[in-house]
């Protein structure tokens, strides 16, 4: 029996468009640039790339196509198209294995930008003509309004340059979602006014995106769930990291250079995110508020506890066991959680005006500050620069997360110079391994150096490192370095597997 769709489906002309998976996938056609909702594998359409892949496995018709969405997706979108052969470009942010490897194998086209700009440029038409916008929705209401489901991204802006919308109706997604989202979506130069958000928990917006009926050419009923991520247990490393942020932080307090209860606090995503951000809930602060582009389990468990008491983002992406509590909990989270398009989560504006604690994580860092938060040795695409960018230039405090090695201990992720910067010295205020924390604040290039190496390096690389910067020091410089050196650190990984030097402490003498 087909499910009644009256409450899903509140408009009656859009009723009468809804179409199996396949014939609305037929709408997408070969060269086409294709919006789609979705952020951090949540809220994103799942029925309709499926059916694109499986017209190629059927007929061989292979429509190429350029995809942006707000965020990372799951599988059944970026996995499904690469392994299709029939995407051609992708930005601006990935998670997947399949297209990881199709970016750095030069397959798939891949453009790295600001999460806080994608809005802008697609409206502005950076990116050309937006062709179709594919949106999940957990409703749409009388007047064509679409309510997103987990995550808002760029959908809104999505769903307004785009020729024609196709939206999947996910009965997977609760309908106790409707009435968590703020949409509001800002003027563009010359004509942009002031975001009017001064504090974490203000609404300015609608709880649906705005649609002209007219404009939906197809709708979709699908129930496949969004494939979230599972998150590693937290560790000693992490507990240790989580240890030292929150020493920091009660003497900032106690420097009356933070509130009792903070400034509203952000955090990146993933293992590392997740596990500090878990360290809150016994550090004693009250009263916290949480600012942010991804709400992962830890930031429910301080919503839970009462220790934070409302979290904005653009995206719930919570482990797969935490996704059915967070469902069956999501009436109790209206009026303490917020959804916004990422333009607003991610607003340089805002982000100044509310102060952050910006907390975000590095693959690599050097010993004057510059992070690296996107390739493996300087060329190999991991996920991309995401929000960080946005959260760290623009943060009361930035401070940034890694262990002080990676691979086993073969790779000090504290080297002389990154392979690749995302985040200058500029920015970066505070750094944090499970050695220590290095206050990096108005520090001069070689004060920062000092502090790095002493707190954050591992001691097995330590030496190494004092090594490095005492004689870098006696060649002179603001910035003292021995080029050929620092990138030897990064050469010696891909020679042997493990930056130790195989004989002498130094590969290279000191220049004469």
């Amino acid at each position: 029996m087909a499910p009644d769709l009256t409450d899903r489906i509140r408009c009656r002309q859009i009723r009468r468009k809804v179409v199996p998976a396949d014939e609305a996938a037929r709408l997408i056609t070969n060269g086409m640039v294709v919006g789609a909702s979705g952020f951090t594998p949540a809220g994103y359409p799942k029925a309709v790339p499926l059916a694109m892949a499986k017209r190629v496995e059927l007929t061989g018709e292979r429509p190429v196509i350029d995809l942006l969405t707000g965020a990372s997706v799951g599988d059944e979108l970026d996995g499904a198209l690469v392994r299709a052969g029939i995407l051609r470009k992708r930005l601006p942010y990935q998670t997947n294995t399949f297209i990881r490897q199709a970016i750095n194998d030069g397959r798939v086209l891949f453009v790295d930008d600001h999460l806080s700009q994608v809005s802008q440029r697609c409206r502005c038409g950076h990116y050309g003509d937006i062709d179709v916008a594919l949106v999940e929705a957990a409703m749409i209401d009388e007047e064509g309004g679409i309510v997103p489901t987990t995550s808002v991204g760029n959908s809104p802006s999505f769903v307004r340059q785009a020729k024609k919308v196709i939206v999947e109706i996910n009965l997977s997604q609760p309908l106790d979602l409707v009435g968590i989202h703020d949409i509001y979506t800002p003027g563009d130069p010359p004509d942009r006014r002031a975001i009017p958000i001064l504090s974490t928990g203000d609404r300015i917006g609608s709880p649906y995106i705005s649609c002209d009926p007219d404009k939906i050419a197809a709708v979709v009923v699908t129930d496949i769930p969004d494939g979230v991520r599972p998150l590693a247990p937290v560790d000693d490393s992490a507990r240790r990291m989580a240890s030292h942020l929150i020493e920091f932080l009660r003497h900032e307090v106690k420097k009356s250079r933070l509130p009792e209860n903070l400034l509203p606090l952000q955090s990146g995503v993933g293992n590392v995110a997740n596990a500090v951000l878990a360290g809150l809930l016994d550090s004693g602060f009250e009263g916290m508020t949480f600012y942010s582009e991804v709400i992962q389990d830890s930031a429910l468990d301080l919503l839970d506890a009462g220790k934070f008491t409302v979290a904005s983002a653009t995206s719930l992406s919570p482990s797969p066991e935490r996704l059915p509590v967070m469902y069956a909990n999501m009436r109790d989270y209206r009026g303490r959680l917020i959804l916004r398009p990422q333009e607003i989560t991610n607003s340089p504006e805002v982000i100044h005006r509310l102060g952050l604690i910006a907390m975000n994580t590095a693959i690599e860092l050097d010993i004057y500050g510059n992070v690296n938060s996107t390739n493996i040795m300087g060329s190999t695409m991991m996920n991309g620069i995401g929000g960080s960018g946005d959260f760290s230039r623009n943060a009361y405090l930035t401070i940034f997360f890694a262990p002080s090695t990676a691979k086993g201990g073969s790779i000090s992720t504290v080297v002389p110079m990154v392979s690749h910067v995302d985040h200058t010295e500029h920015e970066v205020n505070i750094v944090i391994t499970e050695q220590g924390l290095a206050d990096l604040r108005g520090r001069s290039p070689r004060e920062r150096a000092a502090a790095i190496i002493e707190n954050c390096a591992h001691p097995e690389y330590r030496t190494m490192l004092q090594d490095y910067f005492s004689r870098a020091e006696r060649s002179g410089g603001h910035t003292p370095h021995l080029l050929k050196e620092a990138l030897s650190w990064h050469l010696r990984y891909i020679e042997t597997g493990t930056m130790r030097p195989a004989q002498a402490l130094c590969a290279v003498p000191e220049p004469r």
